[in-house]
């Protein structure tokens, strides 16, 4: 068996071995809690095993934009741990996700918990209220889970149109690249066919959308992750 077959059996044997713990830990913490096993060697259909319904996934989905943080980071990812988001239903959401290695430190996957404390963030703001505190909890980030890769990718490219505020027509060119710089740290052209994606969401030519993309990496200094290819 060649170093790479091996590699592939060791974390096909990893994921493997974490497919009970996945309905071990959701039966552990109950209907309020979710725990999704992903391959990131397929992000578009990363999901290997999913136990509880937080954020509705199901196996054979795609990761979420947190996944592509992490494909983003490649190897320095780290995990992330009690992190609050919402769901775009409104379900406020405490997250862990934890990276996984092979035997070289290369990450190609994680196991994520998501928990729902939507009633725990309603007792808060009331106690608020009550003790005449006012407001409410400061604006959590909207996250886009779904089983389809291409409402994640569009969310995404959403987001960052809202935040650029204007219509691409209006962007000036180092908007443009910022736009596409943004885009690319979240790792969203380490997913198969995205810039393709990304320039019919902007309505421009694929030629535009590779050379904006470019323009992006050389200011950083990257170059192409492998899933665009």
């Amino acid at each position: 068996m060649t170093a790479g077959r091996a590699l592939e059996a060791e974390r096909d044997a990893i994921l493997a071995a974490l497919t009970p713990v996945v309905d071990g830990i959701a039966a552990t913490f109950g209907p309020l809690c979710e725990v999704v096993l992903h391959d990131y060697r397929t992000p578009e259909r990363s999901v290997t095993a999913v136990a509880g319904s937080v954020t509705g996934r199901s196996v054979g989905g795609a990761m979420s934009e947190i996944g592509m943080r992490v494909l983003a980071r490649g190897d320095e990812a780290a995990d992330e741990l009690n992190y609050l988001t919402r769901t775009g239903g409104g379900t406020l959401v405490k997250s862990s996700t934890m990276v996984l290695r092979d035997s070289t430190g290369a990450v190609f996957g994680a196991l994520c918990v998501n928990v729902d404390v939507t009633a725990v963030g309603r007792v808060h703001s009331l106690l608020g209220a009550l003790a005449g505190l006012g407001g409410d909890p400061a604006e959590l980030p909207t996250t886009t889970f779904g089983d389809d890769i291409d409402s994640v990718v569009d969310a995404l490219v959403d987001a960052h149109r809202l935040r650029q505020r204007g219509s691409w027509a209006e962007l000036g060119r180092e908007e443009r690249v910022e736009l596409f710089r943004g885009l690319d740290a979240r790792g969203v052209f380490a997913v198969r066919r995205a810039v393709e994606q990304v320039a019919a969401r902007l309505g421009i030519s694929r030629a535009s959308a590779y050379n904006y993309l470019a323009l992006a990496r050389a200011a950083t200094g990257t170059t192409s992750p492998g899933g665009d290819a």
